[in-house]
């Protein structure tokens, strides 16, 4: 018998909102959930002292802390949609009306990697995506203003971070991977944009390194394409838009970067393996790369292993373990190896900056969990130091400091 105009009406109506429920909770659903439990190469190694089911509610415990301490709501768009950004500081402290293009990086790929714990990661995610589009670089207005300003925004900075760009970059590579591209943002679409102004904008065009940010002129007399900061070698961002773009421009970019933190090691640092923050030409004429004279951007430490630096182990470190690439391994082993050496095998020793030559800066005696838990990671490619990775891990795993130690800290969580 024939159903009733107004029944099948009705089951349509029916069929169409169980339809619109479901692809609304799928747009929602990860494909790829924490925990991933990635299979790292060969000669690699985990903390061993705990199950890693403990070591994956570390690791959610201390991302709910982090978001509690450093996601702020940033009001909506003009759509009605909300915004959320990265604080620079705690709550009620003087930083927390900040943002830095670095820190919405960051966010950007914690809360991609969190999915599947965090069932609200997409909407935050968009959100930070969106404040980030909202505060472009008055120089190339595809990438984020280095420092945004809530409180006072005559007091932003608004030109780029070469950092900052390549990581919201990357972390839309793992929104799109995460959710797809075909709902309201387009994610492969915004990443392949993005991408294309980082290369145009701040990889040098002869050096094949990356610049300092969009505000530096190529052959510039003081900075340049050939002055660049250390923990901008991120080469498992660089692998990455290899492999999106299939642009070779890129492997050119990790051949480059590679080869200078070599280089460096070779000749600056053959017992401690350290980098320093920033890296100047020899010369005018001779582009080999040095350790950057004191003052040359941010302050006396410019030449040495310190705020900047301290990063190597965990942006090198990842390459070695994601990548299996055996020259990033030696860059870290020898770092690692060093570290556990002088330290006697206690993290809680380690300190806030060093001389390449391996001796602490002055005011250096606190812990930072900025510089230890990147040595976590570096670690992992030493399976001799299963001891010291287990000792990092002791030491940091429930650490609560500030915006860039907790960050660092989870990130390498």
């Amino acid at each position: 018998m024939k159903r009733p105009q107004k029944f099948a009406s009705i089951m349509m109506i029916l069929a169409l909102g169980v339809f619109a429920f479901l692809t609304a909770f799928a747009s929602e659903s990860p494909n790829y959930p924490f925990p991933q439990h990635l299979t790292y190469g060969k000669g690699t190694i985990l903390p061993n002292q705990y199950p890693r089911e403990w070591m994956d509610d570390d690791a959610r415990a201390f991302y709910d802390y982090w978001k509690g301490e450093y996601l702020a709501q940033a009001g909506e768009d003009k759509a009605g949609n909300p915004l959320f950004r990265i604080t620079f500081g705690h709550p009620g402290s003087s930083n927390y009306g900040t943002t830095v293009s670095e820190g919405q990086g960051y966010g950007m790929i914690i809360v991609a990697l969190m999915a599947g714990h965090d069932p609200g990661a997409k909407t935050i995610f968009d959100g930070l995506w969106r404040f980030a589009k909202q505060h472009p670089s008055e120089i190339d207005s595809r990438l984020m203003a280095w420092r945004v300003s809530e409180d006072n925004p005559q007091e932003g900075d608004n030109d780029s971070a070469f950092d900052g760009d390549a990581d919201i970059a990357f972390a839309l590579l793992l929104a799109d991977r995460q959710w797809g591209s075909d709902q309201e943002i387009d994610y492969a679409s915004d990443a392949r944009t993005m991408i294309k102004a980082i290369y145009k904008s701040t990889v040098g065009p002869r050096s094949r390194l990356p610049m300092l940010g969009d505000w530096v002129e190529a052959n510039g007399s003081e900075y340049n394409q050939y002055t660049n900061r250390t923990s901008d070698f991120m080469l498992v961002n660089f692998q990455a838009f290899f492999r999106f773009t299939h642009h070779r421009r890129w492997k050119r970019v990790v051949n480059k970067s590679r080869g200078t933190a070599r280089i460096l090691q070779k000749k600056y640092s053959p017992t401690t393996g350290l980098l320093p923050d920033f890296i100047e030409p020899v010369s005018d004429s001779n582009h080999d790369p040095r350790p950057a004279d004191p003052y040359f951007l941010e302050g006396e430490n410019d030449g040495n292993y310190y705020y900047n630096a301290c990063r190597v182990p965990l942006r090198i470190g990842m390459d070695a373990l994601l990548n299996k690439k055996k020259v990033s391994k030696r860059i870290v082993r020898k770092i690692s190896r060093w570290a556990e050496r002088y330290h006697s095998g206690s993290p809680y020793s380690i300190s806030t900056g060093y001389t390449l030559d391996g001796n602490p800066v002055p005011g250096s005696n606190y812990l930072s969990t900025a510089f230890v838990a990147p040595l976590g990671v570096a670690a992992m490619n030493v399976p001799a130091q299963q001891v010291w990775l287990n000792s990092i891990y002791d030491a940091i795993n429930q650490e609560h400091q500030d915006y860039f130690d907790d960050t660092l800290n989870l990130l390498s969580l």
